[in-house]
Formats: structure tokens, sequence, C-alpha cells
């Protein structure tokens, strides 16, 4: 099996030689055979697996909502594997912005009201945080919607939303875990072309997950895996963040 290529920069994640077992009773289960890659700053790397890959164990890994059997999880320097819960929590929170399938936006709060809430764990001032949601919300196409619920909303902008929330305390990782599978052709498009538009014009490192190929094909490398290896890596010489 192949290991993934690295890029130019500093890791923002990386993983070294990490497995995952899970245990029944007397029965063990390996899902992760050492897995070692990493993503540097300003990248756009997508996984690509089909069911039973282990590609959602990567993701729980990859997003410290779990931690390794053997072998080392780094997050912007921090190894994640050595975290207490609550330590896992924090770093959670400061150094990755999650975008999910199911979006996980708040439906009783507007759109303005979940960015925002984001950034409660900072000690920003309101006003400060108010005036970075509305910015957000405004760089992703949501102006116009910022007091809008989510259940007055299409899928393509209940995304988009949560595409803000994640950046709203600038981690170092978007990490983003099949945000079209809820989409139709269209709005899954305008999602991507977002994404793409982050790290080629303002260099917002991504790590998407997906099984779609086509949806993989946005970023520059493409990692896939299998039975809970990587298989093969393919680069796109001719994609690049712009400078």
């Amino acid at each position: 099996m192949a290991k993934a290529q690295v890029g130019s920069g500093t890791p923002v994640v990386e993983l070294r030689q990490a497995t995952k077992t899970y245990r029944t009773g007397e029965t063990e289960t390996t899902v992760l055979h050492g897995i070692t890659f990493s993503v540097k700053k300003g990248e756009f790397v997508a996984i690509v697996g089909p069911s039973g890959s282990g590609k959602s164990t990567l993701l729980n890994l990859l997003g410290c909502l779990d931690t390794p059997t053997t072998g080392q999880v780094i997050i912007d320097g921090t190894d994640a594997a050595t975290r207490s819960s609550d330590k896992l929590a924090d770093l959670r929170a400061r150094k990755i912005g999650f975008v999910f399938q199911a979006y996980n936006i708040l439906a009783n709060l507007t759109a303005l009201q979940n960015v925002e809430l984001a950034m409660q764990i900072t000690e920003m001032p309101r006003e400060e945080r108010n005036a970075r949601a509305k910015e957000l919300l405004e760089k992703v196409g949501l102006g116009h919607r910022m007091e809008h619920k989510p259940a007055q909303m299409s899928g393509g902008e209940k995304q988009r939303v949560a595409i803000a929330r994640a950046l709203a305390n600038e981690p170092p990782l978007l990490l983003m875990d099949e945000p079209t599978g809820n989409l139709d052709t269209a709005s899954s498009l305008e999602v991507m072309d977002l994404a793409e538009d982050l790290w080629k014009k303002q260099g917002v490192t991504i790590l998407l997950i997906t099984h779609e190929k086509e949806i993989a094909d946005y970023a520059q490398r493409t990692i896939f895996v299998r039975d809970g290896r990587i298989e093969k890596i393919v680069e796109k010489k001719n994609r690049g963040a712009q400078s």
C-alpha cells in the first residue's frame, strides 16, 4: 500500500502509523492499519473510499472525536492521542472547523445566531462576534439571509451557514464530512465552488471526506482508502491555491 505524499509548508494534521481496533467481548476487529499521511497548511485534500473502507473511523481520529489504538494524530502540533477528554474537546473547538452532511445547525436560531454561537468559547466581545458573523455570512453569499432560520432555507443555504460557522474561530483545519451528501446536484456544485474559493483565494486548509469521486476532484490531492489502508494517492499537478 502507498503512503500519501505531502505538500510544502507546516503540517496542520498528521497521522503517524495510526491504527484503530475495536473490542467486543473477546473479539477484536482492526479497522485501520498503520495509516500515515499529513495535510500541509494551505492544502485541499480529499479522502475517498467505499462503505466499510475506514473513512468514518478516520474522520473520528482526524476530528479528535476518538483516539487511535496505536500511533499518533498530530493536530497543529499537538498529539491528540495523549489528551484527556476535556482537552480533546478544547482542541476540537479551537483547531478544527467541522462541516457535516446533516448541517448540524440549530433550528431555533437564525443564521447569524448560529454563527455567533460558535464564537462563545472565545473571549471576543459580543459586538465583535456579531460583526464577524455578519462578515462570514457575507463571504459565503448569505448576507441577505442572516435573519432567516434553517426551516426558511434550502439545503445549500444551510450548508453555507455551516461553513460560515466552521470558520468562525479561524481554525487551522476545515474538516468537511460528506458536505454534499444531502444536496441536489446544483446545490452540491455551489457548496464545492465555495470550498474551492475558500482554499484558492483565502488559503483555507481543507480536508474533505467523501465517497463521490466527482466531489473529490475539487481537491488537489486525493487519498483513496480501502479495508483500512491507503490504496493509492492521486495528485493533480494543475490545481493549486493562489499565492
